[in-house]
């Protein structure tokens, strides 16, 4: 019991480091640029459901899921990459602020499960720890704990992304402007550190092959 409770802090302070709840709240404010307050609730519940059960999924079975497609998680961190480069243009060109003309349309889509659940909170980095975690189990309490590490860690982000709209409310329109512009920027950059990720075992791999 007193091992697996252990196992289960450090999936829990692993987690909690890799997902960074602290940083995601500025993305999601900057995604969230215009909706009110119900609607960003609405969506941090839903960004963190979707990551919720993408992590528990790739938990139980990522290893079969990988071998079932060929992918590798190299190819993961491309993707996620490719995600977070091409949501991050929009922020920092300021397009995502253009509202139409049509008064009822909405000025943006919904950021819920890309970019937000998926790879900002479940990105390459937490899917492939929970991964290396449960294959560290040795008993089923253990891996129990580790289920309960992933909920607890969801919550604690949940709890991030609910709150940080009174960032907003304290920093202003303009402030707001300033931040989706900083972490466009920064998420333009997370990108392009993902794909060199990607990308760095699989050149390692092909000089490997040619020498």
């Amino acid at each position: 019991m007193i091992s697996a409770l252990t196992f289960g802090v450090l999936s829990f302070s692993s987690l909690l480091t890799i997902i960074d709840p602290i940083a995601a709240a500025p993305i999601f404010v900057a995604l969230t640029d215009g909706s009110d307050a119900e609607r960003r609730r609405r969506t941090a519940i839903k960004a963190c459901a979707v990551s919720l059960g993408l992590l528990v999924v790739f938990a139980v079975c990522g290893a079969l899921i990988f071998r079932l497609f060929g992918i590798t998680i190299d190819a993961f961190r491309i993707a996620g990459g490719i995600l977070f480069f091409v949501m991050a243009m929009p922020m920092l060109t300021g397009a995502e602020r253009q509202a139409p003309e049509d008064g009822d349309a909405p000025r943006i889509g919904d950021p819920s499960i890309v970019p937000l659940g998926m790879p900002i909170i479940a990105g390459p980095g937490a899917i492939s720890t929970v991964m290396v975690l449960m294959g560290q189990s040795a008993t089923t309490l253990e891996a129990v704990f580790l289920i309960v590490a992933i909920v607890g860690v969801i919550a604690v982000t949940a709890a991030f992304l609910i709150v940080s709209p009174g960032i907003v409310r304290l920093i202003g329109k303009s402030g707001i402007h300033v931040v989706t512009q900083v972490m466009g920027l920064i998420m333009c950059v997370i990108g392009i550190q993902f794909i060199i990720n990607g990308l760095k075992p699989v050149v390692v791999d092909i000089l490997s092959s040619v020498r």
